[in-house]
């Protein structure tokens, strides 16, 4: 399945003429694959952890952001793929839309799969993918992990036991702001309604 059929679902949810969010024909593939940790303010405040993987971004909402202590686990529910150019997204998303709410895009960089004996597509069909992030809030190693019974969609997040850990950081509560714009949810909204 290429890019374009993987992209069907996110097309189907959203009425470009009405979001700003990308259709998928903008940001085309890098020598190094990105990761994006979008704060999202919709229904509920969450963040959409976002990994370049076989051409779109793969895509979990993660309710209690990405953590910097390996003790904690992190519910990542799956969501559907995301185009490439998603990855430059913030802004507001219109009420009424799918996943109407303001958006920044709280973490960004690269990543390497951890697995050299296998991709990142194989180790997500496996249930069972490292990585190391490369980000300006985030670095070090993460695992994500499919739970063994329920649903396909319910995934751990987890940061692992290295030199990048550290229980006391707590950046989702310490450093709320864009790494692009430095700016908080509540200035994107006042912003962009103005």
């Amino acid at each position: 399945m290429d890019a374009e059929e993987k992209l069907g679902t996110y097309r189907q949810k959203r009425d470009f003429s009405k979001t700003r969010e990308p259709s998928g024909s903008g940001r085309k593939k890098g020598q190094k694959s990105v990761f994006v940790i979008q704060k999202h303010a919709a229904s509920t405040l969450h963040y959409d952890f976002r990994l370049e993987v076989d051409g779109v971004l793969k895509s979990w909402a993660v309710p209690k952001g990405p953590s910097t202590d390996p003790k904690e686990k992190r519910l990542a529910v799956q969501t559907e793929d995301h185009p490439l150019d998603y990855a430059d997204f913030e802004g507001l998303i219109p009420a009424g839309e799918y996943g109407g709410g303001t958006v920044l895009i709280w973490d960004e960089g690269t990543f390497e799969n951890l697995h050299e004996e296998r991709s990142m597509v194989e180790s997500l069909a496996r249930g069972h993918a490292a990585f190391t992030l490369k980000g300006k809030k985030l670095r070090g190693g993460y695992a994500l992990t499919r739970f063994r019974r329920g649903s396909e969609e319910n995934w751990l997040l987890v940061k692992m036991d290295d030199p990048e850990a550290d229980p006391d950081r707590n950046p989702v509560t310490r450093e709320p702001e864009s790494v692009r714009s430095g700016r908080t949810l509540e200035e994107i909204a006042a912003e962009e309604t103005d």
